[in-house]
């Protein structure tokens, strides 16, 4: 319990998980009537960013990165080469790449597979990052 409710980043953090895993589990169950896909997409890849920041805070992501530049703290829980980090950056760029391509996409099935794709990449996120957290 104290990795997901240790203090109020890791709180705060494992209330947004849960919300954002919600959002995307209601949306895929309604998904018929679901009429403005890019408002979805908006919505899951800024609601994302924000889960991002919290996890990154959480796990000591500048922490690490700041012992590798000059070693004058204690690296987080993950290495900077690691594989929880090299997921993290691959469903980044799915996200990143789908909420590009989202903006340019002109029919709303076009915008509703982006969406599994933003979907997918966050997922592969989490799933990783937190089966990793619990392993460590």
């Amino acid at each position: 319990m104290k990795l997901y409710f240790g203090n109020s980043t890791t709180t705060i953090t494992t209330i947004l998980l849960f919300a954002l895993l919600g959002f995307m589990g209601y949306t895929i169950w309604h998904r018929a009537d679901i009429e403005f896909w890019g408002r979805r997409s908006l919505f899951l890849a800024f609601f994302g960013l924000l889960i991002c920041c919290f996890a990154t805070a959480r796990d000591g992501l500048d922490k690490t990165i700041q012992c590798a530049i000059d070693g004058s703290c204690a690296p987080g829980i993950f290495p900077l080469i690691s594989f929880p980090n090299l997921i993290g950056c691959v469903g980044a760029a799915l996200i990143l790449i789908a909420g590009i391509a989202t903006l340019f996409s002109k029919g709303q099935q076009t915008r509703e597979i982006w969406f599994y794709v933003m979907s997918g990449g966050t997922l592969l996120k989490i799933v990783t990052l937190e089966i990793a957290r619990v392993v460590l």
